[in-house]
């Protein structure tokens, strides 16, 4: 699981799972004028609550987390796994409520169907619906919401890029630098200079213009197609990884990932440059 293709909303939502988690240790009910040695039970006292509205807001924000952090999340009768976990976010939130509207359930229609000395929410009920809600509103608006479909943890920044084609002095192939096979180096016996040098491969120039290679990092996954125009994407390019921009075809990027494959980033909003 790359935990960098988290995003905003990805954070929301796990800090609602939190919140409502905390919220199940506490308060179930509360009563007027009852002491504070009595013990309440808390949500966990309750097999309703925390099936429908603990256990449902903890493993709906769970599939929402993983479906973003897998590569290729799996399907569910259908459904994304996101979506899935999205609807049991919702599915939460909606028995939270319920909870709260009507907290001693059926009892108060018992008899004359007075409410005297029946309980109220307590703060974990409370605390519960608030944690629903905000992860059932996360969940469902990061795909809609730019603000919460950048980064989560912003990928660290790259050391200053060398031009496309080149390498780090002192690296194989300049001059000074340890070859293999002690190229290069005179050999016991043999005079400096015997072994011939190996020609140097000439590195690509830098494209033509105005235009110098960076990197970048991509705010959320997206396609990148081939330099060819054919519509089907070779690579993903993953948000926390830096990738080489090359070239610049109007508003697009020519970019280079780390195995050496080049590719058109059609969609360029957002990234970030490093």
């Amino acid at each position: 699981m790359n935990i960098r293709s988290l995003t905003r909303g990805d954070g929301v939502v796990i800090g609602a799972a939190v919140l409502l988690f905390i919220a199940s240790f506490l308060a179930l009910y509360s009563f007027d004028n009852v002491p504070d040695s009595v013990d309440l039970p808390s949500l966990w006292g309750s097999g309703p609550v925390v099936f429908s509205v603990v256990l449902a807001g903890i493993i709906g924000a769970a599939l929402v987390v993983v479906s973003h952090g897998l590569p290729q999340a799996p399907k569910i009768a259908g459904l994304e796994l996101g979506q899935f976990g999205a609807a049991f976010t919702v599915f939460a939130a909606w028995s939270a409520l319920g909870n709260i509207v009507d907290v001693p359930g059926g009892l108060n229609n018992i008899g004359e169907g007075s409410n005297e000395g029946a309980p109220s929410p307590g703060i974990g009920l409370i605390l519960a619906l608030v944690a629903t809600l905000l992860m059932a509103a996360a969940a469902i608006a990061t795909p809609l919401v730019p603000a919460l479909k950048g980064a989560l943890i912003p990928a660290p920044r790259p050391a200053t890029p060398q031009p496309y084609g080149g390498q780090p002095q002192g690296g194989y192939g300049y001059p000074g630098a340890q070859q293999p096979g002690g190229y290069g180096q005179p050999q016991p016996g043999q005079p400096y200079g015997g072994q011939p040098q190996p020609q140097q491969a000439q590195a690509p120039q830098p494209p033509a213009g105005d235009f110098s290679p960076f990197w970048f990092a991509v705010p959320v996954p997206r396609p990148l197609f081939p330099e060819d125009g054919s519509p089907t994407p070779i690579a993903e390019l993953a948000p926390g990884t830096w990738y080489l921009a090359v070239e610049q075809r109007g508003a697009a990027l020519v970019a280079q990932t780390q195995d050496g494959r080049r590719g058109v980033l059609q969609d360029t909003s957002g990234i970030q440059r490093g």
